[in-house]
């Protein structure tokens, strides 16, 4: 397995080091964020990214594909992410990743998921000689009071599957 990732436009940005956050970590950092929206009247919004054909390349090539694939992408979209964004891996999301960012509300949100679309277009999964793109889906949920981090992943995967426009084969 190979994979490659073509920036069309060469930006030159400092490196910084982005972890993925695991499934409570990642639970824990959506509460904290909520509970600092209602304190503060701030706007929080979230992007479910899915791999939709990631089952059938972990098929073909194994099981630690997925990993590699999804820390891939978090190395990716780094540099599309503002410092205090966070990245992780959803409790029961084999595929996913879910973007918390802080102080967006659902129109800065789609901007957001624009670019993280653009730059994972360009990722290619190289096998047998044959390149072929991830097809994504995008989930995009921006908080409202008295939103759980329960009901706003809920969200963000109901926006992630409509056939509609945000999924099932419709992303890139």
């Amino acid at each position: 397995m190979a994979a490659s990732y073509d920036n069309p436009r060469r930006e030159v940005r400092p490196t910084r080091t982005v972890r993925s956050l695991a499934g409570p970590e990642l639970s824990d950092r959506l509460a904290e964020e909520i509970a600092r929206a209602e304190r503060h009247s701030t706007r929080l919004s979230c992007l479910l990214l899915v791999v939709e054909n990631l089952d059938s390349m972990v098929r073909e090539h194994g099981s630690e594909l997925r990993e590699q694939m999804l820390a891939y992408m978090t190395s990716a979209l780094t540099p599309a992410l503002r410092v205090f964004d966070r990245i992780g891996r959803p409790p029961e999301g084999d595929g996913e990743l879910l973007i918390l960012l802080p102080g967006a509300d659902a129109p800065q949100a789609e901007v957001v998921a624009r670019r993280v679309l653009e730059r994972l277009r360009a990722v290619k999964l190289e096998s047998g000689g044959q390149r072929a793109p991830l097809r994504l889906s995008v989930g995009l949920a921006a908080w409202r009071e008295p939103s759980t981090a329960e009901d706003l992943f809920d969200l963000a995967h109901a926006a992630a599957v409509r056939p509609n426009g945000n999924g099932n084969g419709s992303g890139s």
